[in-house]
């Protein structure tokens, strides 16, 4: 059922899509239709595929560092007030700073190859994760952390037993918005340089000037970032009904 919801309206896009260019006329070189886009991807698949397991890989790593990185520095956020005071300045600082403005400073310290473009991904879901998983370490209710004082529990382990858990829902909820912009980052990535990846090959469709290949290339991504999104978001559901029981 949940299927048939996302693909009914994604086959009327599609048609109208369609119906739009056939009416209009619109050159392919401004604006293909679905069905030569379709026959584009199809030919070139190989192509397509192959810098599409590049960004794959990128963005899937550059989750999982930006995931533990935000992890560790939300705890350490939380437990420590000397870490509040000289950190979290920094961390607002950073946010002032646009991150796609850093990606050739990192193209040049880390070169053409995928570390880059993890490195852009990973910066950009840092503040999201950690923001969202300190302010749940900081709403821990109050009378969980009196209990556990008044039975002896030292802070460590009050953090391990009762905080983490408690604040685990603003963990997730950050995960899902990194699995929407981690592919962001890794595609401004191969877009500033890059000799492979899905943002590469649509700089390079666009300036061979075929539409077609780049709108292909744009709809794996798409439909990539969508699957990513939907996977965490199933498995967050499943880690908090767990919780649950």
């Amino acid at each position: 059922m949940m299927a048939l919801r996302i693909l009914v309206p994604v086959l009327c896009a599609l048609a109208l899509w369609q119906a739009a260019i056939l009416a209009w006329d619109v050159p392919p070189y401004i604006l293909p239709g679905p069905l030569r886009v379709a026959r584009t991807f199809w030919s070139n698949r190989g192509l397509i595929l192959d810098n599409a397991l590049v960004t794959i890989v990128e963005v899937i790593a550059g989750i999982v560092l930006g995931a533990a990185l935000g992890w560790i520095s939300a705890v350490t956020l939380a437990i420590s007030p000397a870490a509040r005071l000289a950190l979290r300045p920094m961390l607002v600082f950073s946010q002032a700073l646009p991150v796609f403005a850093l990606a050739p400073i990192l193209t040049l310290w880390l070169g053409y190859g995928m570390a880059s473009k993890i490195a852009m991904a990973l910066l950009i879901i840092y503040f999201p994760i950690t923001s969202a998983f300190y302010d749940a370490l900081m709403r821990t209710p109050p009378e969980s952390l009196a209990l556990a004082r008044v039975m002896g529990a030292s802070r460590a382990r009050a953090m391990w037993h009762i905080r983490i858990p408690a604040a685990l829902p603003g963990f997730l909820s950050g995960l899902k918005l990194a699995a929407v912009y981690a592919p962001i980052g890794a595609i401004i990535g191969e877009w500033v340089g890059a000799s492979k990846g899905l943002g590469y090959l649509m700089l390079l469709a666009n300036g061979r000037a075929k539409i077609d290949l780049m709108f292909a290339a744009l709809l794996v991504l798409a439909i990539f970032t969508l699957a990513l999104h939907r996977a965490v978001d199933r498995g967050a559901d499943a880690i908090l009904e767990r919780r649950g029981t």
